[in-house]
């Protein structure tokens, strides 16, 4: 499907929260299956587990065992799933990467930790390519490695350093529908851009905490539509970029209790007297978010991780024809003169 000509910002409103604390402990990454599923990635000290649950704010319980043998997870980052809801999972303690089916049977793991071709040191974001195959951000390594679904090495691309293709430490990865590969920079705080072979096509942000700038940025994401999402840890944000890429609008938090969060508070008078004792308006907002990830509906998920939830925005956008949208103009507000 091609890339609409133009587009009619709507709005991009607040639409629910989900889960709460008890559910998602510190998620940090999540992972969308078909008819609403959704896979959402917790850890803490002692605990790794996914939570399978549904955008209907339903729990549909959880796996995952702590510890390090196979079929284990020790110190999770990031969670993907194909089509048949084959979970991929990235361990960063580990070095390797854990597969499971939906209901968290254990498939198989590979990995080992080095610097060589194919090994891996703290590997941390993990995506698709078109062809299936799984990209790896090898954090302590400074690059990223493509690989088979069942671990072979295929390529890899970038080293440390801050110039154009260079990383330093990176984080999130994405692959957008034409094939070009997003990666969240996360010391040089920038994303970098290449296309499906690994040849560097732009950079944007810098250090601060104006717009389009960035400190920690620890995921990334791209809509249908070319629009393009980061997830700001550092200054409790994500912001939204167009193709270009040119800040378009940042989200810092708008969430309500979740429904599974009302019907534990109409059960327990003491944090319903809490909550009514409490100043509400920095509840809302975000703190830490790690992960997100945007479905095909213009729906934007984003673990708010150190207040236990997700929450979830709603886009409105209507595509335009080449005859219902100008040129680009000289001055760039909504005043023209």
């Amino acid at each position: 499907m091609a890339r609409p000509y133009g587009l009619l910002r709507a709005g991009f409103p607040f639409a629910k929260t989900l889960s709460m604390r008890r559910l998602t402990n510190f998620p940090i990454d999540i992972a969308l299956g078909p008819e609403g599923r959704m896979y959402i990635l917790c850890r803490q000290d002692g605990v790794a587990l996914v939570r399978k649950y549904t955008a209907d704010d339903e729990d549909l319980g959880n796996w995952g065992t702590f510890g390090e043998a196979e079929g284990e997870l020790q110190w999770p980052v990031s969670i993907i799933a194909d089509a048949e809801e084959t979970i991929f999972i990235s361990d960063e303690h580990m070095h390797r990467i854990s597969s499971f089916d939906a209901d968290g049977e254990f498939i198989a793991c590979w990995g080992e930790k080095g610097s060589a071709e194919g090994q891996l040191d703290g590997p941390a974001g993990i995506n698709f390519d078109l062809d299936g195959n799984i990209l790896v951000v090898d954090s302590n390594n400074h690059r990223v490695q493509k690989f088979t679904r069942d671990g072979e090495f295929i390529s890899s691309f970038g080293s440390l350093g801050s110039g154009p293709g260079e990383f330093n430490m990176p984080w999130g990865i994405t692959v957008d529908e034409l094939g070009d590969i997003y990666v969240a920079d996360w010391r040089n705080d920038r994303v970098q851009k290449f296309d499906s072979n690994g040849e560097f096509v732009f950079e944007f942000g810098t250090s601060g905490d104006g717009d389009g700038e960035f400190n920690r940025p620890s995921d990334v994401a791209v809509d249908l539509d070319g629009d393009i999402y980061v997830t700001d840890r550092g200054n409790n944000r994500v912001q939204m970029f167009n193709e270009e890429p040119r800040f378009v609008q940042k989200f810092l938090g708008e969430a309500t209790l979740s429904k599974v969060g009302r019907d534990y508070m109409m059960t327990n008078a003491s944090p319903n007297r809490l909550r009514d004792m409490a100043v509400l308006e920095p509840q809302k907002l975000l703190r830490q978010p790690k992960g997100l990830v945007i479905d095909e509906e213009g729906r934007l998920f984003i673990t708010d991780t150190d207040s236990y939830r997700v929450q979830v925005y709603q886009k409105e956008v209507i595509h335009l024809t080449p005859q219902q949208f100008a040129p680009p103009m000289r001055n760039v507000t909504l005043h023209q003169e």
